[in-house]
């Protein structure tokens, strides 16, 4: 993947963004995405990086408006050395739809200054200016529309872990002797509760740090899983008990199903460019991007697919080869164990956490949840 980009960056460092959609490109709002690619140095310290980008529409007859052109800066506060191509991607509003032309340019870094330092050589590449051509596209798409993240990803493969989950659920349901089409029809109704509660979620922690993103995503992306796993249980515990089916197995029988949609959802958020992890020279990072910013980080998002594989396979063998004892012992155990896996990937992640004890609370949450279930069920032996 790194040869591709590689050749991607020598062979274009700008382009603008396009979907080859006309009706996307009829659609309204408009916005234009442009991309600058670079290299980086191969060694020395983390240093700065900042991109202009003017744009101005071709075919204006008469004199331009303030709509017809624009002058944007797009800076890249830590570039790590080692760390392979990187790609920029800013985003145009308010301006007037139609075709454009953009150069970009590097402007001065003030660090450049500075004494360099003894051990490593501070020999950067020398970024080129850019040109391209390009026509506005309906907002919305050009908001996640970036090289590394691919349209269409996360919402394809968050629903193909749905079904998978519902196949799950609906063979061990039928395998616990239980009423497979009440909990089938109870998981749906539970499943819309979910996704209200994975938007709400999503934004209460945007509120809590004071960014209003979450308001202005309330139709686009921007879910959280917590949020969905909080409403979709507790909407399927109500709906079980007035059904007058046994919540603690319906829970058990839920939990393999629910781990391997965010195995499957996982690779959504990777491939879509959301929950990205941290920009790293390391090996073992792969190449990424949050829809701003594409570059070598470390895969947080299949990190915590591994996780949730784990811990849905664990729940699903004790499943089939134990009777639960007592009922909903497997369904706490699991969601505690994947709670505390996730925990321990967080600090990969380039937005870790919205407050700084959060993590370490929800760590002594799920670890003691963890021994404490695994005490019962071997008591209940």
């Amino acid at each position: 993947m790194m040869t591709a980009v590689a050749a991607v960056t020598k062979a274009r460092p700008l382009r603008v963004e396009t979907i080859g959609c006309e009706v996307a490109s009829e659609l309204t709002p408009q916005a234009l995405g442009v991309t600058y690619w670079l290299d980086v140095a191969p060694e020395g310290e983390p240093y700065q990086v900042t991109i202009r980008f003017i744009g101005r529409r071709s075919g204006v007859r008469g004199k331009p408006g303030p709509r017809d052109s624009f002058n944007i800066v797009e800076t890249i506060e830590h570039v790590l050395p080692g760390s392979g191509p990187i790609a920029i991607t800013a985003r145009v509003y308010g301006i007037e739809a139609g075709d454009w032309h953009v150069t970009s340019a590097p402007t001065t870094d003030a660090r450049r200054a500075r004494p360099k330092p003894p051990l490593f050589s501070t020999d950067r590449p020398r970024l080129p200016k850019g040109s391209a051509s390009g026509r506005t596209m309906f907002a919305p798409i050009v908001g996640v529309s970036a090289p590394g993240a691919h349209r269409g990803a996360w919402p394809s493969l968050v629903a193909l872990g749905a079904g998978v989950a519902l196949a799950t659920q609906a063979a061990l349901a039928a395998h616990s002797r239980l009423p497979v089409t009440t909990v089938l029809m109870g998981t749906l109704i539970a499943c819309v509760v979910g996704l209200i509660g994975a938007k709400a979620y999503y934004m209460t922690g945007h509120l809590i740090t004071g960014d209003h993103y979450g308001f202005r995503s309330l139709l686009s992306g921007g879910m959280c899983i917590q949020g969905f796993v909080l409403g979709a249980i507790g909407a399927l515990v109500v709906g079980t008990r007035l059904a007058g089916v046994p919540v603690g197995p319906v829970l058990d029988v839920t939990a393999p199903g629910l781990l391997f949609a965010m195995t499957i959802g996982r690779f959504g958020c990777f491939f879509g460019g959301c929950c990205a992890g941290r920009p790293t020279a390391s090996r073992w990072g792969l190449w990424s991007s949050d829809r701003r910013l594409g570059v070598r980080r470390m895969p947080s998002q299949l990190l915590e697919s591994t996780v949730a594989l784990v811990a849905g396979s664990s729940a699903l063998v004790v499943l089939l080869t134990t009777t639960p004892e007592p009922p909903a012992v497997i369904f706490i155990g699991a969601i505690a164990a994947y709670t505390l896996g996730r925990q321990l990937v967080f600090p990969l992640r380039a937005n870790p956490g919205h407050t700084s004890y959060g993590r370490m609370v929800m760590l002594a949450l799920a670890g003691g949840a963890l021994a404490l279930d695994v005490l019962i069920a071997l008591h209940a032996k």
